[in-house]
């Protein structure tokens, strides 16, 4: 049997373990807290993340980073990705030999400018074939009730891609695989600072047509930016690009999207954080990935306006009128 350990006990983590052990896949998680891990373990429910949502009996769960790496095939990284390298430079001698390292995380690595699955292989010293990503219109709580969902398996080895596959394939947890790990994970780390963009409309009081108008004019910011990087434009229209925007953007269960809204009722980034227990992984990447953008002479005015307000103190009122007053183009044109 296949064993998984999955290192991050948040909402996600905790969600994609139980999707692991649904699919018949040996599965402990790793806790930082070890109440979290008793909890899971005799009670079988995560209190903070994931209140009221009865876990696996087979689920395991640990607080002793050694125990959970143990004989794990699969090792699944579900922290903030901002803390991923400081989480996971401690452990590589842990790593089982052969393991596939597994990415949950969207975001963008703040002063490098990496991707997630780059920042594991420079940390982890493993070649691209064992680094794989999950991304797509994953909202923890909904899986985490058992509620149809899909996902992609992104990795450069399709065999590799295959048994990640089998090993969650849950029945309501769908997933597909795709070899454009740049376009997969870059599809999951710039939606989230469009949702933070459609929350802030939302907060200041803009409907339908405004969320409408920003989701497609994001998705087409993030096919831009992608492409430049050297993803292929097909994958931006799947499930870790065109369907993870639109979750994140429209439910109120996606953190980035609350975080926005929270910003346009007029709390600051201070403010926000304080009152937030969970990371708006939006917040830390806006400016990596506007660095990318950049770098890559790419026209990214979302990413760009989200900056001014999230680091550069703008108001929401303003940053809606600034991004409203730019010039009008050809909608096709590739530099807007």
């Amino acid at each position: 049997m296949t064993r998984a350990a999955v290192l991050g006990a948040g909402s996600w983590g905790t969600a994609f373990a139980q999707v692991l052990a649904d699919a018949g896949t040996d599965t402990i998680v790793w806790a930082r807290r070890e109440e979290m891990a008793t909890s899971i373990n005799e009670v079988h429910e995560n209190p903070d993340y994931l209140p009221r949502i009865t876990l696996p009996v087979s689920l395991e769960a640990t607080h002793d980073i050694e125990k959970a790496l143990a004989g794990a095939d699969l090792v699944v990284l579900a922290v903030p990705s901002q803390t991923l390298r400081a989480n996971l430079e401690p452990v590589v001698d842990l790593l089982p030999r052969d393991s596939v390292l597994i990415s949950l995380m969207k975001g963008v690595e703040l002063g490098t400018d990496k991707r997630m699955t780059e920042v594991i292989r420079e940390v982890a010293d493993v070649p691209e074939s064992r680094v794989v990503a999950v991304s797509g219109p994953n909202l923890a709580r909904e899986i985490a009730l058992r509620e149809p969902a899909a996902a992609v398996v992104g990795c450069t080895d399709m065999d590799v891609a295959r048994r990640v596959q089998v090993a969650c394939n849950a029945g309501y947890f769908r997933p597909y695989r795709n070899h454009d790990v740049i376009g997969v994970e870059f599809g999951g780390a710039v939606k989230n600072v469009i949702a933070l963009a459609v929350g802030m409309a939302a907060g200041l009081g803009f409907g339908d047509n405004a969320r409408a108008s920003m989701i497609t004019r994001g998705l087409a910011e993030t096919s831009r930016i992608g492409t430049a990087l050297g993803a292929e434009p097909l994958t931006f229209s799947g499930l870790a690009g065109l369907g993870d925007l639109v979750a994140t953007c429209s439910s109120p269960l996606s953190r980035n999207r609350t975080f926005g809204e929270d910003l346009g009722r007029g709390l600051t980034v201070e403010q926000v954080v304080a009152k937030t227990r969970q990371t708006a992984e939006g917040v830390k990447s806006c400016r990596s990935i506007l660095d990318l953008a950049v770098k890559n002479n790419v026209a990214a005015p979302i990413t760009e306006h989200v900056v001014k307000v999230v680091d550069d103190g703008w108001t929401v009122p303003d940053m809606m009128a600034s991004l409203l007053a730019s010039d009008p183009k050809h909608e096709l044109d590739a530099d807007v």
